[in-house]
């Protein structure tokens, strides 16, 4: 089995270390990777600058496993940046050391320093990916992960010719700690960034780009397994490649109902597996493939589109075409507003839900939670002049009228060893404060609390949460990930839940299972989760703007009775503060 990955001029001459400590067998490995955090310069739309890479890559080296394997990955930090890596899907069954996120599982390592990030992949099949996890570094931090299935197991779809990883960024002329530092400064919303990339290249689209194009080269007659990863840090994005239909099979490291479409839509911390059978003759033509924005909020937005190339490699026995002078097919793709588009398409997500791949939805519920997302202000400080949407204000957001504060502790040791006093309060709320109209006119007072706060649960308790929208400054789409479980996604609608009328709607036998799910623009969305795995699990928006303002919140889930319920210690080698 191939995999396909166009490396930029940078990562034509990088390494990546790796060895297997044991025989290969028929069992589960251990797979053992070596990441350097290095700074490397790389030029892109005309603008030579120094970014954070992994082992010179950029994007980042994939990690192949098989479901079953255990992954040892050793993080060397070579670079004046504090940095985490989160291993973003991996359910982390008792490993919640190895999460990564800065000051919720673990402390940043510091330059000069080391950790060995040590977990074990249970039950899951697809693709995932890493990434910084740490202020805004996984702007070029970030890499695949690509979960195989267990050795004599096949896919639930046939088996493609090759597989190809397509992940979705941004890229800045600017260093984007730099971008996001000044935005908290003045309490105004950040630059965006000069373009999108795929695989790393903006495409031709843009300024001094025609040359940074990712060409995706295929034979006729065949089938590809495109693994496609949103690693942008702020926007959802429409997909397409023009004249072709995929059908998908999967999301988030679990399979799908298949189902044929001309364009996806993908979130920030999404993943979609898609199959693509090009066509069975040789075309003279070569095809766009296209990314741009799918957008619900209300301030300044990118509209440029990143653009790759689908190309058909011609038989020997055929004439060579320049691709200058073949025609070139362009794919049609939704406004950018088309909220319609977007429901319409997530509506058609469904696991599959066979005897073999069962959705385990939880049918009873032990707890309910809703929570309120969307966007706030904070007073600006004293003697500070700020830019927030009103006058003496910055922009905030929370849940539940909680700005979430990161401690200068980590959470999930100062949990282990019980010394949570002073670095958090297990007093975070239920329910809204203040219940008001979440979609209708604003209410006039728009200033959320700041603090740290965690919600306590029993091990093995069944939650449902549901996750509302509101339009104090604009009701917006909102893509929430959940650190340490999959949920399924049971369901949805816009305007106010209604807990009478709502939850008899509820799609309790084939409910899309996901670790990221965009809360619907001036609506809600119901998840369903068991709390199966001791630690602190971070949720937050997959919109680096609006986690920077603390749309964020740590579950703390106690250690069951039995030993394999229990948090192990923290590893030797776990980063102090």
């Amino acid at each position: 089995m191939g995999y396909s990955y166009l490396p930029s001029p940078v990562s034509m001459a990088a390494f990546l270390v790796l060895w297997f400590c044991m025989p290969e067998l028929a069992f589960a490995k251990t797979r053992h990777y070596k990441f350097d955090i290095l700074s490397q310069k790389v030029t892109r739309l005309c603008h030579t600058k120094s970014i954070l890479t992994v082992n010179g890559q950029y994007p980042g080296p994939p990690i192949v496993a098989r479901d079953g394997d255990r992954v040892v990955v050793k993080v060397i930090n070579h670079v004046e940046n504090n940095v985490t890596v989160h291993w973003h899907g991996i359910r982390q069954l008792r490993s919640g050391w190895a999460d990564g996120p800065a000051y919720v599982t673990q402390c940043p390592i510091q330059k000069g320093q080391s950790y060995v990030y040590n977990f074990t992949i249970t039950e899951q099949r697809g693709t995932l990916f890493w990434h910084a996890h740490n202020s805004w570094l996984r702007a070029t931090l970030y890499g695949p992960i690509i979960i195989l299935p267990m050795r004599n197991v096949s896919y639930p779809f046939p088996k493609p010719y090759k597989e190809v990883p397509i992940i979705f960024g941004e890229w800045w002329n600017v260093d984007p700690e730099e971008v996001i530092k000044q935005a908290l400064q003045t309490g105004a919303g950040p630059n965006v960034s000069d373009a999108y990339t795929i695989n790393g290249l903006p495409g031709p689209l843009y300024n001094c780009s025609t040359k940074d194009i990712f060409k995706l080269k295929v034979k006729p007659g065949k089938t590809y397994l495109l693994r496609i990863i949103n690693a942008a840090m702020n926007d959802e994005l429409f997909f397409s490649i023009a004249n072709h239909t995929v059908t998908l099979v999967g999301a988030d490291a679990s399979y799908l109902k298949p189902f044929d479409t001309d364009i996806l839509l993908i979130t920030p911390g999404q993943t979609t597996d898609v199959l693509l059978k090009t066509k069975p003759y040789f075309p003279n033509a070569t095809f766009f493939m296209a990314a741009r924005p799918y957008f619900t909020g209300q301030g300044t937005f990118d509209n440029s589109t990143t653009i790759g190339i689908l190309e058909y490699e011609s038989p020997p026995s055929s004439p060579r075409f320049s691709i200058k002078k073949l025609p070139l097919f362009k794919p049609s793709l939704p406004n950018l507003t088309d909220t319609s588009y977007a429901t319409n398409f997530t509506s058609r997500l469904h696991s599959l839900a066979t005897t073999q791949f069962p959705a385990k939805v939880p049918q009873k519920v032990d707890k309910s939670f809703f929570f309120t997302v969307g966007l706030g202000t904070t007073p600006c400080p004293k003697n500070q002049t700020c830019q927030g949407p009103m006058n003496g204000t910055k922009f905030s957001s929370g849940m539940n009228n909680i700005s979430f504060v990161l401690p200068s502790v980590a959470i999930l040791q100062a949990h282990y060893f019980g010394q949570s006093k002073g670095v958090y309060t297990t007093d975070f709320p239920t329910k809204t404060p203040k219940p008001f109209n979440y979609t209708g006119t604003p209410p006039n007072n728009t200033m959320v609390s700041n603090g740290t706060k965690a919600l306590v649960l029993s091990f093995n308790t069944s939650v449902e949460l549901v996750l509302q929208d509101t339009s104090i400054l604009g009701a917006e789409s909102h893509p929430l990930h959940l650190h340490g479980f999959d949920f399924f996604v049971v369901g949805q609608g816009f305007g106010n839940y209604d807990p009478i009328k709502d939850p008899p709607k509820y799609n309790l036998v084939d409910p899309v299972q996901r670790n990221t799910v965009g809360v619907p623009v001036g609506g809600w969305i119901a998840i369903r989760f068991f709390t199966d795995n001791p630690g602190a699990w971070f949720l937050h928006c997959h919109f680096d703007t609006h986690t920077s303002w603390g749309l964020r919140m740590v579950f703390i889930v106690l250690d069951g009775e039995l030993p394999n319920q229990k948090l192990p210690p923290p590893p030797s080698d776990l980063p102090k503060c």
